[in-house]
């Protein structure tokens, strides 16, 4: 039996992986999901990756606001402010539920893993999903004229920084679950998907985990990146804004370069099809398709597409 592992961070993660759900069972999925945006506000534990896929997966996802879950009420927030407390960060009720559970969880002496592998089946999702890490990895942006944790960058201040560098505090001592390394070597996983995320954001915390990274770059079986930028834009986030800030070009070969020597297949937008002679050239294989994902069939007919690049790659690698 094939089996796949999609490498996720927010949205465009969720995205895909919701196509993934849709063609692949349990047994043949799971998800490594980026922690360093994971936070402690409020006095509960805030995992907003995982819990995107979680709510994405499960149904309950808020598709009117695009984050959070779905038929949201604001009391405790309404009080919270009342009584003095930072609003900056939107805590629902329901969402809250979730926090103040894996908080209970964590507090009890429960891994992360465990601790999201409980909260996934309470909502019904049975498909696996690793954490990064067991120990803390914090995402923080150098500016001009401070050091910013990742939520107050991102959702405080709404990304209005300039980002000068990025760093992932933790990352040297970071634990990655031991059987999500175990997974890289089974026989039978038949391909690594790095979904449509950012990738200075949401993917480059993973890979500075070293066993992650050093898993990945030994991965017998094929690994493919899907572009986060579509004709010199990102398709969501501020990915162009940062990649401009970094003095980055704003075209998917950047994305391509960015993970050479981890992947050996990438997946062009049909707006860039005149960048694969240039990617083919670093001695990568690429597959040209529409990555929109703007219904359901959007997202499963782009999940049919990767797997089945994954399958004709074969045990090729790149570079």
């Amino acid at each position: 039996m094939k089996k796949f592992l999609a490498i996720s961070g927010g949205v465009g993660g969720a995205k895909l992986g919701l196509g993934l759900t849709k063609i692949l069972s349990e047994d043949q999925l799971s998800f490594l999901v980026n922690t360093g945006d994971d936070f402690k506000h409020a006095g509960v534990n805030i995992s907003p990756d995982i819990d995107t896929l979680m709510y994405t997966l499960s149904g309950l996802s808020n598709q009117e606001l695009g984050w959070g879950r779905a038929d949201e009420s604001w009391a405790f927030l309404d009080s919270f402010k009342t009584l003095g407390g930072e609003s900056w960060f939107q805590l629902g009720d329901r969402d809250l539920a979730v926090h103040l559970r894996r908080t209970e969880l964590l507090d009890s002496g429960q891994s992360l893993s465990e601790v999201t592998a409980e909260l996934f089946s309470r909502l019904g999702v049975k498909y696996r999903c690793w954490p990064m890490s067991e120990s803390k990895v914090s995402t923080k942006v150098y500016t001009d004229d401070s050091l910013l944790s990742f939520q107050h960058y991102f959702v405080r201040d709404h990304c209005a920084h300039e980002v000068k560098s990025i760093v992932f505090d933790g990352s040297e001592q970071a634990q990655p679950p031991q059987d999500l390394i175990e997974y890289f070597n089974d026989p039978d996983l038949a391909g690594v998907i790095i979904c449509p995320s950012n990738p200075y954001l949401s993917i480059d915390p993973i890979l500075s985990v070293k066993s992650i990274r050093r898993a990945l770059a030994c991965c017998v079986a094929p690994v493919i990146a899907i572009s986060p930028i579509i004709n010199g834009e990102s398709v969501k986030g501020p990915t162009s804004k940062i990649m401009a800030e970094l003095k980055l070009e704003l075209s998917a070969k950047t994305v391509a370069m960015h993970y050479d020597g981890l992947i050996n297949g990438f997946v062009l937008d049909t707006l860039d099809q005149q960048l694969v002679g240039e990617i083919e050239d670093t001695g990568c294989a690429v597959l040209v398709t529409n990555t929109m994902m703007n219904t359901l069939d959007d997202k499963t007919v782009l999940a049919q597409t990767v797997l089945e690049f994954c399958n004709n790659l074969g045990d090729l690698k790149c570079g």
